[in-house]
């Protein structure tokens, strides 16, 4: 247990490292209304006094929405979540970015996806990587807390290197990009973005493949933000002068187009001890592997 926080104390030093060595500094941009719009279900969202946690809740009736004004093309973007608490299963709380205000057949996705469950059952969090409308690309983890019990960070690395889903500064999930590929068709590195999230009834699919159903009787179901922080690329047409920098922009310098050897230990021991599924030892779905997954995360 000492090696393992001080692993993590270590990684946290890495990324607070690299953003001060920047002009930027990662601080969080409270003021919901500059940030979001309300995608759906404006009554189904509500604040805290003070206008620093935002709720949105699901019964039903319906869920609810909301993404950002801006769209982005690389870049770091972090949020505090506290899930579903209790029964939870069916729901879903989706944290993720998209190319598209809809589910549009060409979109490009970058997904954290929180699948509920009965209670006293962990969570489970599935993560998604689409390329022109394709996904197919699901990785599944337990966590090593409960998140429904307090504040946890989930955070995107985005650059035209690597993608890395981080909970809590420890980097879960690795995929790499590759300039062996002439037509690249799994890394999502040309379309600027949105960061969206909701919750919503998945119940068909969500726990135990649609074996267990919501409990409409425990509505509403409410999962909780606070503290977002972008600092990325806001895209601006026709091209911002940020997406091609390789040294102004510390989410884009060296150090975070791989993981430090810190990051790799941690890496590790999520690979060994949280992974329910990973598509890419899926031979029953992938007779013939797909070609990212010979992509080391390591290098």
């Amino acid at each position: 247990m000492e090696t393992r926080c001080s692993s993590m104390a270590a990684v946290f030093f890495f990324v607070a490292a690299l953003m001060a060595s920047s002009s930027i500094t990662a601080t969080p941009t409270p003021s919901f209304e500059e940030n979001f719009n309300i995608m759906w279900s404006e009554n189904h969202f509500t604040t805290s006094d003070d206008g620093q946690i935002w709720n949105l809740a699901l019964d039903n009736d319906t869920g609810c929405g909301f993404q950002t004004k801006h769209m982005y093309r690389f870049g770091w973007f972090s949020m505090k979540l506290k899930l579903v608490g209790g029964d939870s299963a069916g729901v879903v709380t989706a944290y993720y970015m998209c190319s598209e205000n809809g589910a549009g057949p060409e979109r490009d996705e970058i997904d954290f996806e929180f699948l509920g469950n009965r209670t006293g059952e962990p969570y489970i969090i599935q993560t998604n990587v689409f390329k022109n409308g394709t996904g197919n690309r699901e990785m599944r983890h337990t966590l090593w807390f409960d998140p429904t019990k307090d504040y946890h960070t989930y955070s995107i690395l985005w650059n035209n290197h690597q993608l890395v889903f981080f909970v809590d500064r420890v980097p879960i999930r690795v995929y790499k990009n590759s300039d062996k590929v002439p037509n690249n068709d799994f890394f999502p590195n040309q379309k600027p973005m949105y960061l969206f999230s909701s919750i919503w009834n998945a119940d068909d699919w969500a726990t135990r493949g649609g074996l267990e159903k919501t409990d409409w009787k425990k509505a509403p179901f409410v999962s909780s933000y606070k503290d977002f922080a972008v600092e990325g690329c806001r895209w601006k047409d026709p091209f911002p002068a940020c997406v091609s920098t390789t040294t102004e922009n510390w989410w884009d310098q060296y150090d975070a187009w791989h993981l430090s050897k810190t990051q790799k230990m941690d890496y590790a021991w999520v690979q060994r001890n949280l992974v329910v599924y990973d598509y890419c030892q899926d031979r029953e779905r992938f007779p013939k592997m797909p070609w990212e997954c010979s992509i080391s995360p390591w290098a």
